[in-house]
């Protein structure tokens, strides 16, 4: 592993795969994570086990970190995904010079090993824990108690608070209201979101579910969760303050 700067490189070990319009783009087994930003990292992947063309464009993007990198399109039988490319052959990182980036979402599946990844790779360093307790969670919106149990699942994700998810039964499903958004995560799947309506107040998205979790989190199927960083949350009758985060 090396760290300069703002970016981190580490040597993976999974086989990784992406396919772009039913072609593969990329076989290996050598992939680096970098972690270009500090909640997640992106797969570099040797230039030598990319099996689809790349057609350099001339344009150049510029890095303070990483140098100048060179852009692709990425021709990968009848299809191409312009722009999805990148190199840095002149990086001051010496091992991101033989490697290549691809852009997740111009990809159509990636794989780890044999398993679909969605969103970006997992991170070596997160863990998710999804443990079933007997703890007191009442929630408050707007000063309304809108869910109370006994029953939750708390998922402890590296890096984020603590989340109660709640059997639906506990919820006042009168106050919630189903909305288009729809979010991915890479340990826990697709989620499914409800503005929660008090008075003539509006709460948007601050309440979520997955209904078919990923394996890890198979235990919060059909559970949903409020965000502590934007309603009261008490545990065993204690407000847990609220905390900043990302999603703040």
């Amino acid at each position: 592993m090396s760290e300069r700067g703002r970016v981190r490189v580490e040597q993976g070990h999974k086989r990784v795969r992406a396919y772009l319009a039913g072609e593969l783009v990329v076989d290996t087994v050598r992939p680096h994570l970098v972690w270009e930003k500090p909640y997640y990292p992106t797969y570099y992947l040797p230039v030598e086990d990319v099996r689809a063309a790349l057609v350099e464009t001339g344009e150049v993007k510029r890095s303070p970190s990483r140098g100048d990198g060179a852009v692709y399109d990425v021709k990968a039988g009848n299809a191409v995904a312009e722009g999805a490319a990148l190199r840095y052959p002149d990086s001051p990182f010496e091992e991101l010079r033989p490697l290549v980036r691809l852009e997740w979402d111009a990809m159509d599946e990636w794989f780890e090993e044999d398993e679909p990844v969605y969103v970006h790779p997992r991170d070596p360093y997160t863990r998710v824990d999804a443990l079933p307790s007997s703890r007191h969670i009442r929630v408050e919106v707007g000063g309304v108690t809108v869910a109370e149990s006994r029953r939750p699942v708390i998922l402890f994700e590296t890096g984020l608070p603590a989340r109660y998810y709640l059997p639906m039964t506990d919820v006042r499903l009168d106050l919630l209201r189903a909305t288009d958004l729809r979010t991915s995560c890479p340990y826990k799947g697709t989620a499914e979101y409800w503005s929660v309506v008090v008075g003539d107040e509006v709460h948007e998205n601050v309440v979520w579910g997955y209904r078919t979790p990923l394996e890890e989190s198979r235990r919060v199927a059909g559970l949903v969760a409020f965000y502590n960083e934007k309603v009261d949350i008490y545990v065993d009758g204690v407000r847990e303050e609220r905390p900043r985060t990302p999603f703040s």
